[in-house]
């Protein structure tokens, strides 16, 4: 399980992995330390900071995972190189802190059994499956009781300008028209004052520019701010409609369209896409 899961999402701290596969924060360590020392994990230590453990694939379950699916091995150097990757700040902390969004909804799952993330899809599993046409930070399934919620996840960490987020939607909105699946569009956002903003900036635009105006009638679009979710998690009640007023709403209640497999549109979630399905 830890070596699908940092296989498909490139880094994890120890406190992520204990937060979805382990009670106990002590037990987890003394797991992936034992599996280092077999060489079928890697660490990663951020320089001047020795306790930020970042745990990445090692050449075993590099090896164990291509064998699974089929896949030829990666040589030992690219490995090597992948874990090199995780040392550049800027990588390291946007993997992360994605990685976080699913890893909370995750642990959300195993205190309320009736909910479940039953894909979580990185960028680049995103990417490929729906023909790089879009390139989402991730995309998931949130499965409450019978309903299905389906998003694209775009992190935000304050680097970008509206306008560079503004133009993230027309991708989405081509997918959309073209037979893709009709997912909720997710903005998490590092402030409410960012957020504001930029719901007023798509507000605006879409008054004169009819490409945002598409985009905004086309695709269903939520926001949340880091900074003012008052104890909760992606799951709860975080996310505020474009368009829908100040109301927040949990993520099992966004709008969401389910249509038939296509070309473009992958369906529902297969059993063997829920991250943790090896568990059950």
């Amino acid at each position: 399980m830890i070596a699908v899961l940092l296989s498909d999402h490139t880094a994890l701290t120890s406190d992520q992995i204990a937060a979805v596969l382990f009670d106990s924060p002590i037990t987890c360590a003394h797991r992936l330390y034992a599996l280092r020392r077999m060489d079928f994990i890697n660490r990663v230590l951020r320089s001047g900071q020795p306790s930020q453990v970042y745990w990445v694939p090692g050449r075993l379950s590099a090896r164990l995972v291509a064998l699974t699916r089929g896949e030829t091995p990666p040589s030992p150097k690219a490995v090597a190189m992948a874990a090199d990757s995780v040392l550049s700040d800027r990588t390291r902390r946007h993997t992360i802190e994605t990685n976080q969004f699913f890893i909370d909804l995750l642990a959300h799952s195993r205190s309320h059994p009736q909910s479940r993330l039953t894909r979580w899809w990185s960028e680049q599993q995103t990417a490929a499956a729906f023909g790089r046409r879009v390139r989402p930070d991730g995309h998931g399934v949130w499965t409450t009781g019978q309903r299905r919620v389906g998003f694209w996840l775009e992190y935000d960490r304050g680097t970008e300008g509206h306008v560079r987020l503004r133009d993230k939607l027309e991708p989405y909105r081509r997918l959309r028209v073209d037979g893709g699946p009709g997912h909720v569009l997710l903005f998490s956002l590092p402030s409410r004052e960012r957020e504001r903003n930029l719901h007023h900036h798509l507000g605006e635009t879409a008054g004169h520019d009819h490409r945002v105006a598409d985009a905004l009638a086309t695709v269903a679009i939520a926001t949340c701010a880091r900074d003012r979710v008052n104890g909760h998690g992606p799951a709860g009640p975080v996310w505020r409609l474009v368009g829908n007023g100040g109301h927040r709403l949990r993520l099992a209640d966004l709008p969401t369209t389910e249509e038939e497999p296509g070309p473009l549109n992958p369906g529902p979630p297969s059993t063997d896409q829920d991250p943790l399905h090896e568990l059950t």
